[in-house]
């Protein structure tokens, strides 16, 4: 390894290089990318991956926040024409100029302090996105794929399947990275509904109530929705006002938003 590959990890950008070349061959075995499909790595890093998902002949397509790893990134990759790098926040991008028509495999070890408003970012893409292959807090992952009933399933479990299927594919320990994590990560799948198992009239109406219901999730909804719905109307959703948040699933969620849509 030269000299130019010695980049310190940045707290700021909450930077964990990827280093386990067991862990990567299994990522990009579980990606498994084609030629003539788009990939998008957003914090590509020192590379990892970045190699990888070129070597399965799909077009590549890099966002990178951190100016210091642009050199590195172009020296090692530009002279691919399958490679296109883009330095900037991918919370600021929009995906559709970088799709130009394709749908998107997007891929990332996603910084532990932006995952969760980057995958509602992402979200707002999901009609061009095809699926997305992330590493994140082992806890975060838990919380996408929980279940009702599970003391993980709330507002992120919920709006996040409402727009996706969500797998929890395989742990990873912090020896895996450099530097190691303080805490455990995981290898999520996310694929986005061709078809919403349950459609909420208005999405935003859906965040509402599923913000308000958590905002107390010990207490029933009948004292957590009582400024938006009142007992009468959460009874005519299908749904008892006796329950605690987490005992409902999201049909029932998309239930009571609708009948907060249709008052």
């Amino acid at each position: 390894m030269t000299e130019l590959y010695q980049h310190r990890a940045r707290k700021r950008f909450g930077q964990n290089f990827l280093h386990d070349a067991g862990v990567i061959h299994r990522i990009l075995r579980a990606i498994h990318g084609r030629p003539g499909e788009r990939l998008l790595e957003i914090g590509p890093g020192q590379g990892a991956l970045t190699e990888g998902l070129l070597g399965s002949g799909a077009r590549l397509d890099v966002i990178e926040l951190d100016q210091d790893l642009i050199p590195l990134l172009r020296l090692k990759f530009g002279l691919n024409p399958l490679f296109t790098l883009h330095q900037g926040d991918a919370m600021k991008y929009d995906l559709s100029s970088i799709a130009a028509g394709d749908r998107l495999r997007v891929v990332g070890n996603l910084p532990y302090n932006i995952s969760t408003p980057l995958i509602f970012h992402l979200l707002s893409f999901a009609d061009i996105i095809a699926d997305m292959h992330f590493m994140l807090q082992k806890e975060v992952v838990e919380r996408l794929a929980a279940v009702p009933g599970n003391g993980d399933w709330g507002r992120l479990s919920i709006m996040v399947q409402y727009h996706c299927r969500v797998e929890h594919l395989f742990n990873v320990g912090p020896g895996a990275f450099n530097p190691p994590p303080k805490v455990d990560s995981a290898i999520v799948r996310l694929v986005p509904h061709t078809e919403r198992p349950h459609v909420a009239r208005d999405p935003v109406l859906l965040e509402r109530v599923v913000r308000e219901a958590f905002g107390q999730r010990r207490k029933t909804l009948r004292n957590t929705l009582k400024g938006t719905l009142d007992s009468a109307a959460i009874e005519a959703a299908d749904v008892d006002p006796g329950l605690r948040p987490e005992q409902l699933d999201l049909a029932a969620y998309v239930r009571l938003a609708n009948q907060l849509a249709s008052s």
